[in-house]
Order: C-alpha cells, then structure tokens, then sequence
C-alpha cells in the first residue's frame, strides 16, 4: 500500500496511523511493556475487598456437581434479573452468561430490567418485579441508599438475592441477601493506571473523569487509578479531575474533556470510569486533532477494542469478567435456593489488563466468543 493511499485509508477510519514501521514496532513495545508492567502488578490476584471490608473468595465457590444441578432443575424456579443500565457490553455479557447458566439449570427468566441509573426507576422495576413472584432477583443498584428499602421488601417477600459488585445499604448478608459478586474494580484501576503511565513514558500531565455518584464500583475504580499514580509515578501530575453522572455519558465526558484538553495543550493523557465515558473522551481528541493523547479506562467495549487495534487513543483497558460474573451469580443463587448453601459475603474474579498485545485473547476471555471481524481485519494492519 503507497504512503497515500495509507494516509487515506487513515483519514477513512479516523485513525491516527503512521506511515511509518518504527513507529509502529515502537507502538508495539509500549503496549508490550505496560501490559507486563499491569500483569505484574495484579499477578492473578483480587486486590479489592467488599463494600464491608470482606476478603475476596474465589469464583470456585459457586460450582456445582451434576447432581445438585438435576435437583435445582426439578425445582423449576423463576428469576429476574434487575439493573442499572443496559446497553452497553458489559450488560451484554453479564446477561450472556446469566441466560446461559439459568438455562442450564432449567431456570425461567421473567423480567430483565434497565433503570438508566435512576434510583426512582429501578424502585419502580423492583415493584414491578416483585409482583411477578420471583425466586430469585439478581441485581446490581444504582445508588446503594435510595434503593435500600426497596431491596428490603425484596428479602422480606422471601426472594433469594444476589447482588452484582454493590450491595445496598443497611442490608445483612446471609439474610437479606446471600452474596456479592463482582470484579476486581480496585485492580482494575490499579491496572488501568500502570497501563497509562506507562504508555506515556512515566512522565508528563494527565486528566482524569470519575463517576460522580454513590456508587462503590466505580469510587474503588477510581480509588485505585488516582492512589497508583499518585504513590508509584512521581512525575506524573493529575492537573484535572470531572466528574460524569448524567444519563448521556458519552455527551457529558466528551464535554469534560473538550474543557480539560482545549485548557492544557500539554496534556499527555487521560483515564475514564469504563468504557462508555471513554468513548465520549476520544470523540474530543479526535475532535481537537489529538490523536496522540493516551486513554485508558476500564471493561473491553468494542469501541475500546477497535481503538486499541488501531493503535490510536487507547493505550489499553483493564477488563472485567462479566460473562463469568453472570455464571457465577447464576450458580450461587441457584444453589442458595435449592440446596440452602451458604456461600462467602464477598465473591470477586481478577481484574484482567489489556492492550494491544493480548487484545484476541482477552477478548476471548472475556466474552466467550472471538474477536469480531472488524477488530479481527484492524490487528492485520
């Protein structure tokens, strides 16, 4: 392919590519280097704890032998499955994996609902729910405390709860509800952090947007990122901090960080709260012609990933596991209602850097499903 035609080609997808070899092999080490620098720093460990301060145990808890699973499909339960927004990948996984697991153990899906991160919304699913007698509720709230009285009702209809990386407040495990699972999220942003900063050469000004909420996923997220570069990389300076909250992200950081770059032309990079708000922070690089700023952020969205395979904007991402997260959500809840097992408060699957250099696996690991084709065609340039 001749120069033009790859400047083009460039043009064509909104990419930042270089004409050149070197600069690209350079490209490859970077991404190498900062991935080892991020796997080293999780080393397959949970480095968060519970909302209450509770260990992690292993995802192994919730397996189950092919006996208890004949006994769970003999009791033909019903579940529903209740969030805080949909859409995106990560909700796609999750109900992935919930799907295939309730399915495998003969378990009926009644409702699945998405309350665009408003607390009033998702009371109002949960009523909703409620009414339709399930068995078990599976759930992730979208503010701990304005929903804590409505999960309340919940255990005291006698539904089996399990919650998704939070639970709400002034709820008891083992008897309002039986477990959390979750990701990593403090070692997300720990890896989210390694990743950017060593994508930057160790040195140099960066950003960051967090979630603007209570909401305990996304503050240890955060909590982790900002204390890694604050202890581990002393010429690194975060210059600016905004916060995101509203029901269009991607329009509300792209906002954010139009401000933050037009104000600091020397700005070598930024973090975002996931994958979404990320999307919103490269549409105002490109916007701005900085298609060398560096991002990362957390979860493996396919925008994220098609980024990473142009070798443009994101650095890397450190990925939740949400597909297993919904298998072992599924498992637990099952066996809590049928069996009447008891499981660990707290149940955490390792947080899993990523860049360009293991983009195919990663995505593999987390989706269960391989790279799609149109990232698959971008890793071949």
């Amino acid at each position: 392919m001749s120069a033009a035609v790859a400047s083009l080609a460039c043009i064509a997808m909104l990419t930042g590519c270089s004409n050149s070899t070197t600069s690209s092999e350079s490209a490859e080490d970077t991404a190498a280097s900062a991935l080892e620098v991020a796997q080293k720093a999780i080393d397959g460990k949970v480095l968060s704890t519970g909302a209450n301060g509770e260990e992690a145990a292993s995802a192994d808890v919730a397996d189950l032998t092919d006996e208890e699973v004949q006994k769970i499909k003999d009791a033909h339960l019903k579940a529903a499955l209740v969030f805080h927004y949909a859409g995106n990948d990560w909700y796609n996984a999750q109900v992935a994996g919930l799907k295939a697991t309730f399915e495998e153990l003969g378990v009926e899906i009644i409702a699945t609902t998405d309350a665009d991160f408003s607390p009033d919304k998702q009371v109002s699913d949960i009523e909703t729910v409620l009414a339709q007698n399930p068995d078990i509720i599976i759930s992730i709230p979208t503010d701990a405390t304005a929903t804590s009285a409505a999960y309340k009702k919940v255990a005291e209809a006698g539904v089996t709860l399990v919650f998704m990386d939070q639970p709400a407040n002034d709820l008891e495990a083992g008897k309002d509800y039986v477990s959390v699972v979750s990701a990593d999220n403090y070692g997300n942003g720990v890896a989210s952090a390694h990743i950017l900063a060593n994508s930057i050469g160790k040195k140099g000004k960066i950003a960051a947007l967090y979630h603007d909420a209570d909401f305990f996923v996304t503050e240890q997220r955060y909590e982790g990122f900002k204390k890694t570069i604050e202890e581990e990389y002393p010429d690194i300076q975060i210059i600016a901090e905004k916060g995101v909250s509203d029901s269009d992200l991607v329009a509300q950081s792209q906002q954010q960080a139009d401000a933050i770059i037009n104000q600091n032309p020397d700005l070598a990079g930024m973090w975002a709260p996931w994958d979404v708000p990320a999307e919103g922070v490269m549409a105002a690089a490109r916007s701005a012609g900085r298609n060398d700023l560096k991002i990362t952020t957390i979860d493996l969205g396919e925008s994220v990933g098609v980024a990473m395979a142009q070798n443009q904007l994101i650095s890397g991402t450190s990925a939740q596991r949400p597909y297993d997260q919904g298998v072992t959500e599924a498992k637990i809840a099952a066996g809590a209602r049928v069996l009447g097992k008891t499981y660990p408060t707290y149940v955490a699957l390792s947080a899993l850097p990523v860049t360009r250099t293991n983009l195919k696996e990663a995505w593999s690991e987390v989706y269960h499903s391989d790279l799609p084709s149109n990232i698959a065609d971008l890793m071949k340039n």
